[in-house]
Formats: C-alpha cells, structure tokens, sequence
C-alpha cells in the first residue's frame, strides 16, 4: 500500500514540490502501477522468447558485398566537368 505521507518522502527525495491533492493522486496512480506489475508477476512466460521490440522487425538493407565498379577514369570521363582528376562542382558554403 503507497500512501499519501510515502509520495511526500519520495518527492522530498526527488525535490520535486507536491502538494497533498497531488500526492493523494500520485498514491494511488503508485499503487494502481504495483498492483498491475503483480498480475504481470503471475503471467507465466516459460515459452515466450525475449524481445526488444514488439514488431517483427529486420535489417532492409542489403548485404555489403565488394563488387567491381566504374573506375576513376570513367567516371571522370562522364562528369560534368572535372579538373587534375577530381569532380569540379560549384561552391556550396562561402
């Protein structure tokens, strides 16, 4: 049983202001939360498996796998324009 004067403590603790309306709210909502962790007690999860997240999520990306690709060369020859073998781009950031 939470009680309005173990709110009080606790937010003393916490130095977190309550005044009595609050902490008779707070009492209650307290033991509503415990008495709801002690059905979660009585669930018996033997053949539930452990999960982080509640939906079946996986990785979309695809696998990282080295591949042959265009070279330096090619790909300069198609850029816009170039210069000592680098891409020339406009100035973004003055």
């Amino acid at each position: 049983m939470v009680s309005k004067k173990d709110v009080q403590y606790i937010s003393h603790l916490s130095r977190i202001y309550t005044d009595d309306q609050e902490a008779e709210a707070l009492a209650k909502n307290l033991e509503d939360i415990l008495t709801y962790i002690e059905k979660l007690k009585k669930l018996d999860i033997t053949n539930v498996k452990p999960t982080s997240h509640v939906l079946p999520l996986k990785n979309v990306f695809r696998d990282d796998i080295l591949r042959k690709s265009l070279g330096q060369q090619a790909a300069i020859k198609i850029a816009v324009e170039s210069e000592n073998g680098s891409f020339k781009v406009p100035q973004v950031i003055e």
